[in-house]
């Protein structure tokens, strides 16, 4: 028992002392997968790998060749080197099982057209034997002959290809420039050479290499000078002046009050006239320091702030309501003026008048031309192929500057027709007119507006409206209220111009001409400058009035002319719909009846009685009839303002094909702005007897 136990003691200590080794690929099954997968994956790189490494060899062995092939040409020393021949190379090969062989040459065995595979270029892009010498010599015969284009070979041709052209072009200029300008030189003589020598020599000694001045605006000689500065001054000094003397009238200060008193009546004195300083007096600046010097010491013994504060501003509202006074006063002139006729227009219009009732014989073959004409041309007044214009005027003058500028600037006049309505005071003064000065080729109709039977006041509602007792009081009565009281009511409103039918006979141009489809409205204040014809050929897009555009940003928009405060008015028109003039309007007259414009026009003018909707005029009821039915022609067309706007520009006024006097300043007036007055004075007919006999006092 003893032993057995002594025996298995022994084993557990041996057994301890040398513990029994397991495998642990057996206990871990899993790592000897991965280990497999990974020698699989190893053995895979390296098949896949070796025809790139060998390619990676060969590629290093063929630009360690080429590299010393191109160092052995070019480099100029290398003449010199002993045993160049004997150069080795060590050259790797593949043969058909794709086994490596390495071996050894000489450079001598290289010749000059080998060359070797690039395994990293595709066969059409390969090196060609000979490829590098051909193109530098190409290069070099091509720089030699100073030419783009030689006699080369076909490969020779295709070899130059590869040299950058643009830097190849450059060459050859300059060597054409270099070649030039030597012959220049040698063909050139000594007086030649001795003069631009001597021009040289000159131009050094006069050169002035001084630093010159800055040029900008901030420089004291380029700061804007005051004309008047001086003027302003002295009228300054006379406000104080005036100040100071009422406070020394209340003041009991006799002798300062008649000290300034004095003072101010020199300094007007000195002033008189003038708009500018070299307009002043000699004596001005010395008036000027005098009055400095009393109001200082009228300062030191008047001076009191409350005081002075309310003077001042006594005096400002006193010249507030001076100014406002003023205003009104040349509003009334001016829109006097507009509304008389000059005195020459007038004798025109009576001279013309008399030979149209009293007949002499000249006069009389001129009727006997036109009877004749009538019956040609009475075809012409419904041609739809020929260019038809409308024009509604009193003033003969104005019509023939209109009918005789459009003429002019037309293509063919021959197919031009004007149609020209007047009153029954004036019918004779205008038909005398055309028919003793018909325009060239072109056909003028005048007729009376009372022949016209369909116009009456059961039909026309300003006819209506104007016989009416509450029309006629707002415009003949005499107690209301004078234009220089009334502040309220706009005064070109009260223009006669606006009771007359004539501003009314646009809104029936169909009844007018039952039979034509197109034509041209013109005002008698508009002066044309192009030919017109191809507004007949604007397609109106299905809109009955063809016309120019007037807004700018906010002006010229729907709630300047409308009222906008009433319902109707806000309810079926948007204040901020582009405004358009009328001047020059083409009309489609076969829309016009289809949607009977004419009714709708009567139909505002019935709510328009009490003048609630808008004021009289003629634009009001046209932007509101003509609403959403205008197309906008381009503004080259027509150009406004020359009756009113001074700052028009005068290159629109010369592209334009029609301008258009609209305001109060007419070119036959006096107030007429004067820098336009040109374009439509050349259009009179200034070698007319009558037209000479009325203007010849006024000049």
């Amino acid at each position: 028992m003893a032993s057995s136990s002594s025996s298995s003691a022994s084993s557990a200590a041996a057994a301890a002392a040398y513990p029994r080794t397991t495998l642990p690929l057996r206990r871990r099954p899993g790592l000897l997968a991965l280990f497999l997968i990974l020698l699989c994956f190893l053995s895979f790189q390296v098949v896949i790998h070796v025809p790139a490494t060998r390619s990676a060899v060969s590629q290093w062995l063929f630009s360690g060749h080429r590299a010393d092939h191109g160092t052995r040409d070019n480099c100029p020393g290398c003449s010199k080197l002993q045993d160049v021949d004997k150069a080795e190379k060590t050259i790797a090969s593949t043969d058909q099982h794709g086994r490596i062989k390495l071996f050894k040459i000489t450079a001598r065995e290289f010749g000059s057209s080998s060359i070797w595979e690039n395994p990293w270029l595709p066969r059409d892009r390969q090196p060609v034997a000979g490829t590098l010498r051909q193109q530098e010599a190409a290069r070099d015969r091509l720089l030699a002959s100073g030419s783009e284009t030689t006699n080369l070979s076909s490969t020779e041709t295709l070899a130059t290809t590869n040299v950058d052209p643009i830097k190849l072009r450059r060459q050859v200029f300059r060597r054409r420039r270099k070649m030039r300008r030597v012959q220049e030189l040698l063909q050139m003589d000594k007086k030649v050479e001795l003069d631009m020598r001597n021009a040289a020599i000159n131009s050094s000694r006069n050169f002035n290499n001084k630093v010159r001045g800055s040029y900008n605006i901030w420089r004291p000689e380029f700061r804007f000078i005051n004309t008047d500065s001086t003027l302003r001054l002295m009228k300054d000094q006379i406000i104080m002046a005036k100040l100071y003397a009422t406070l020394a009238l209340s003041q009991k200060e006799p002798d300062m009050y008649a000290l300034l008193m004095k003072c101010i009546k020199e300094s007007q004195t000195a002033i008189g006239d003038a708009l500018i300083d070299s307009e002043l007096d000699s004596s001005a600046l010395e008036r000027a320091k005098a009055m400095g010097h009393v109001l200082s010491s009228a300062r030191d013994v008047l001076y009191s702030s409350g005081e002075v504060s309310r003077k001042l501003r006594v005096m400002l509202q006193s010249t507030e309501l001076n100014i406002d006074a003023v205003k009104k006063q040349n509003s009334f002139l001016v829109q006097h003026a507009a509304k008389t006729v000059p005195m020459p227009l007038h004798c025109l219009h009576m001279q013309l008048t008399t030979d149209y009732y009293f007949r002499d014989d000249v006069t009389k073959e001129h009727f006997d031309d036109d009877a004749l004409k009538a019956e040609q041309y009475k075809e012409k007044l419904e041609d739809q192929s020929l260019y038809h214009y409308a024009i509604f005027s009193d003033n003969v003058l104005a019509a023939s500057v209109v009918v005789r500028s459009t003429v002019t600037n037309a293509n063919e006049p021959e197919k031009h027709v004007f149609h020209i309505v007047t009153d029954r005071l004036n019918f004779a003064a205008m038909k005398m007119w055309f028919i003793t000065h018909p325009p060239q080729l072109a056909t003028v109709h005048v007729e009376n507006i009372d022949n016209f039977k369909w116009l009456n006041s059961s039909y026309c509602s300003v006819l209506r409206q104007l016989e009416s007792a509450r029309l006629k009081e707002y415009y003949f009565k005499a107690h209301n209220p004078s234009s220089l009281s009334d502040g309220n009511e706009n005064l070109k409103y009260r223009n006669p111009k606006y009771l007359s039918m004539l501003n009314h006979l646009r809104f029936y141009m169909p009844e007018i001409h039952p039979k034509l489809e197109k034509i041209l409205f013109l005002d008698d204040d508009v002066v044309v400058q192009k030919d017109l014809t191809s507004l007949w050929d604007i397609d109106l897009k299905g809109m009955v009035n063809g016309a120019v555009e007037t807004c700018k940003e906010s002006f010229h928009r729907f709630d300047t002319y409308l009222n906008f405060s009433h319902p109707k008015i806000s309810e079926n028109f948007d204040p901020h719909a582009c405004g358009w003039a009328f001047g020059m309007n083409m009309f489609d007259l076969k829309e016009w009846k289809k949607r009977n414009i004419t009714g709708i026009y009567h139909y505002w003018q019935d709510l328009n009685e009490d003048r609630k909707l808008w004021k009289l005029g003629t634009l009001p009821p046209g932007l509101i009839t003509f609403y959403n039915l205008t197309y906008p022609l381009n503004r080259t067309w027509h150009v406004l303002g020359l009756g009113y706007d001074p700052a028009v520009d005068i290159a629109e006024i010369d592209n334009a094909a029609v301008v258009h006097y609209n305001g109060n300043y007419k070119p036959w007036l006096d107030l007429a702005i004067s820098k336009y007055k040109t374009y439509w004075s050349k259009y009179v007919d200034v070698d007319n007897s009558h037209v000479q006999h009325c203007y010849e006092g006024k000049q």
